[in-house]
């Protein structure tokens, strides 16, 4: 399977959110950029099996938390903001607007039928539309959730197939919750039902089952550095957040002070997310899943835009992310993917300074976010993901 590897481009500076936040951002633009999504580029048709991986460390050193893998101090630990302000809250009292929405798009733009009905506060200007590299943010995380967290009519939703009780609303695997699913799945194609021996993800990742990726994205991430990958991704989103100044709390001692964003972070942190169902075949492998979604002749080439906030199954249409307004690009299309792309990611996460294991398993969906709570802003950006442009 032939794969797109991003050479970044020179991009232009982050937006100013404060004169110590621009001093931040312009230097580590050029060192976000090597390291962001699959997007324009180098063909690569590298492919590596993932056994060759098998010696690297399945057991994460206790230490390793604040220390490092490598012994280097993770002067990201416990970015994660802690102020009261962050709490979730009741839907009724959110000011923000929610993720993950129905990103459906029936024709060539959104209809008033298919937006969001929340006003969304996130600025206009700030929406990021183009990839996220070229606006100077770097992936400081990957995580992937059980079945689909977004809605996309026909690729993803509540009438998609998988492996076992095609129930969308029940538990699986104890209190995880399975979002929408697919439409690939054949119990008569071996494709779909031969079990992977997992090496380095979690046992109880499936064959056949939908997974919803996320890669978020910051331009306060620690780019560049041993440190850019972190779990909770909150770490990696605001490792650089100066804990007084913002008013976001926590113990990390970042120095970019936030109070000019003034509470709208779309311009500086997004997520992509991009949808797959597992398959055992290696014909779909693609060798490096851990920097952003894939972008290629194939991958990437129907994208929403919209502002949103964090999700996850503490959440729902009655408790809300106070995380946000935050940027998503959702990649409206399902795709096929080898199980070994997965474990050679999970590999990759393994190999972090940071310990990620957290995040090596499937983490339930949050219920698709009402009409109500979706910002009116969702927008195709499809263009400018186009491959080879």
């Amino acid at each position: 399977m032939t794969s797109v590897v991003e050479v970044s481009p020179k991009v232009a500076p982050a937006p100013a959110v404060s004169s110590k936040a621009a001093i931040f951002l312009g230097v580590g633009i050029a060192a976000c950029g090597a390291a962001s999504v699959a997007t324009l580029g180098l063909a690569a048709s590298i492919h590596k099996e993932v056994s060759d991986l098998s010696e690297s460390p399945s057991v994460v050193p206790a230490s390793r938390e604040a220390g490092g893998i490598f012994g280097v101090e993770n002067f990201c630990h416990k970015a994660k903001p802690t102020a009261a302000g962050f709490d979730n809250a009741e839907c009724v009292a959110a000011s923000v607007e929610q993720a993950g929405g129905d990103v459906t798009m029936a024709g060539t733009a959104y209809t008033a039928a298919e937006q969001g009905t929340r006003a969304a506060t996130a600025g206009a200007a700030n929406l990021i539309k183009e990839p996220y590299f070229s606006k100077g943010l770097c992936p400081v995380n990957v995580h992937w959730h059980l079945g689909a967290e977004h809605r996309s009519a026909g690729q993803y939703d509540e009438d998609g197939k998988g492996p076992g009780d095609d129930s969308h609303r029940k538990l699986l695997a104890g209190a995880t919750r399975l979002g929408g699913r697919c439409h690939f799945y054949d119990a008569h194609d071996p494709k779909f039902t031969k079990p992977y021996e997992w090496k380095h993800c979690d046992a109880s990742m499936k064959v056949g089952e939908t997974y919803e990726v996320h890669w978020p994205h910051s331009a306060l991430g620690a780019c560049g550095t041993v440190n850019q990958y972190q779990t909770p991704f909150y770490d990696g989103v605001f490792c650089n957040a100066d804990p007084t100044a913002s008013g976001t709390g926590g113990t990390n001692r970042g120095e970019v002070d936030l109070t000019a964003v003034n509470g709208d972070y779309s311009a500086h942190v997004g997520v992509q997310s991009q949808t797959f169902t597992i398959v055992n075949d290696e014909a779909y492998y693609y060798p490096d899943l851990m920097r952003g979604m894939i972008v290629d002749a194939n991958h990437g080439k129907t994208v929403t835009a919209y502002s949103g906030s964090t999700t996850g199954t503490s959440r729902s249409n009655t408790k809300c992310s106070a995380y946000g307004p935050i940027t998503w690009h959702v990649d409206r299309t399902c795709h096929l993917i080898s199980a070994s792309t997965f474990d050679k990611m999970c590999a990759d996460m393994k190999a972090q300074n940071d310990d990620m294991t957290d995040d090596l398993y499937a983490h339930g969906s949050r219920e698709v976010v009402a009409q109500s709570l979706t910002a009116d802003n969702k927008q195709d950006i499809s263009a400018a993901y186009i491959w080879g442009a």
